[in-house]
């Protein structure tokens, strides 16, 4: 069985200078594992110590970084979600070099108080950037000059509790998640039109079955290649998909859960790993698990490809990071784990203080751990926990960190940092 991630997403999306990763294209990086490679950041930083430059955000949202040469975007909203911008920074000096407002509404709608109304991450290759904002609309940017190349807000859901899953490229495509209470979907986009290439529903036999509530889900895809096909993994509140990737088609399925999946599916060593959506228990205990499929199979393959499963507590935000066999997170009871990717089995556990709603990021040997509260811990890699350094920045992180070079880009509720030596 022969089994590879689609390296730098499909062949456009990394650009490598003198052995570093200079881009971060998507959510979790240009191959989406938040992984850098030959990449030398600090390990240590506070409000003045190695901070290149920091710069005021207007507005609020939860999106992360993305990098592209000299650029790095983000998008934002004003506090009441009335009005959507992308904005744009020079990544050598954390000048604002663009402000676009690109959609604005008159009626809002809901959100959980720890989302935003600008919590998908947006993607970026060589010109263009690509802007999703949910129900509220999509755009493609040109990084040349800010202009809009084309813009659509007819792709809508429900999302009740707001928006959070993000674009990715694939190819000629921009592919989206809108899965609300009302209608769940995946499409496909022309990246150079935005026109609709495909359009793929959820299965109605499964999402029936549940509370309007708990089909909402809020993730962010993987493609990797599974015997010369490439698939999209797409993990639902009720269901984890693959589908062919070229034309929406299913492949398998994988059933499990009755509410929300946030965290990203991630993939090595020809295993996809994913969290369910939670189940609840006769005694009205609920968890999820984490899984690990084999991804070789057709239909359902709830019973057959499973490898192992961990049973965890319920509504995991953050992605985990998977390096070398080793898988490492924080779930929910804040409870750093070690997990051996091949078995499950859990190599270390260590109580940290705070909550982790941001994935980590991984750079030279070191995995960095950003909190709610601001404060970001660097542990060795490696089956024996370590702790490096402990960090502390003013205001709230949900955002996920982006590395660049031998820079640190991470987003707190008020402010963009760049940190290096």
């Amino acid at each position: 069985m022969k089994i590879k991630v689609l390296i730098c997403l499909l062949l456009f999306i990394s650009v490598v200078s003198y052995g570093q990763e200079t881009t971060w294209s998507h959510f979790r990086g240009s191959n989406l594992n938040c992984i850098a490679h030959g990449n030398h950041i600090p390990q240590k930083w506070n409000d003045s110590l190695n901070i290149v430059w920091k710069t005021s955000v207007k507005g609020k949202g939860w999106s992360s970084p993305v990098i592209w040469g000299e650029q790095v975007w983000i998008t934002s909203a004003t506090p009441e979600g009335k009005e959507m911008y992308a904005l744009c920074y020079s990544l050598k000096t954390g000048k604002e070099l663009y402000s676009i407002k690109l959609f604005q509404q008159d009626k809002i709608y809901g959100k959980h108080d720890l989302n935003s109304y600008a919590t998908p991450t947006p993607c970026i290759e060589e010109g263009l950037v690509y802007i999703h904002f949910g129900t509220t609309g999509t755009a493609c940017l040109s990084t040349k000059d800010g202009s809009v190349i084309w813009k659509r807000n007819d792709l809508n859901c429900e999302h009740v509790q707001g928006p959070a899953s993000s674009p990715v490229i694939y190819k000629n495509m921009l592919i989206l998640h809108l899965e609300g209470t009302d209608v769940q979907y995946i499409a496909a986009l022309d990246k150079t039109t935005g026109k609709t290439i495909w359009k793929t529903d959820r299965p109605k036999e499964l999402y029936d079955k549940l509370q309007p509530i708990g089909k909402k889900a809020y993730i962010t895809p993987i493609v990797i290649s599974v015997n010369g096909r490439d698939l999209l993994i797409s993990n639902g509140s009720a269901v984890c998909i693959a589908y062919d990737v070229k034309t929406g088609r299913e492949v398998w399925r994988v059933i499990q859960g009755e509410d929300s999946t946030i965290s990203m599916p991630f993939f090595e060593n020809g295993l996809v790993f994913f969290y369910t959506g939670f189940v609840t228990e006769p005694g009205g205990g609920q968890y999820c698990e984490l899984l690990a499929v084999d991804p070789s199979g057709t239909g359902d393959i709830s019973s057959t490809h499973i490898v192992w499963r961990l049973k965890e507590p319920i509504l995991q935000l953050l992605t985990p990071l998977i390096k070398d066999g080793l898988i490492y997170t924080v779930n929910t009871k804040n409870q750093l784990r070690c997990l051996e990717a091949k078995t499950g089995k859990i190599v270390y556990t260590q109580k940290m203080t705070g909550r982790y709603n941001s994935s980590p990021v991984y750079s030279n040997g070191l995995i960095y751990f950003t909190s709610l509260s601001g404060e970001t811990s660097v542990i060795r890699e490696g089956r024996k926990y370590e702790l490096v350094a402990k960090n502390k920045l003013k205001g709230e992180i949900q955002a996920t960190p982006a590395i660049s070079g031998d820079r640190l880009i991470i987003r707190t509720s008020s402010e963009i940092y760049c940190i290096g030596d």
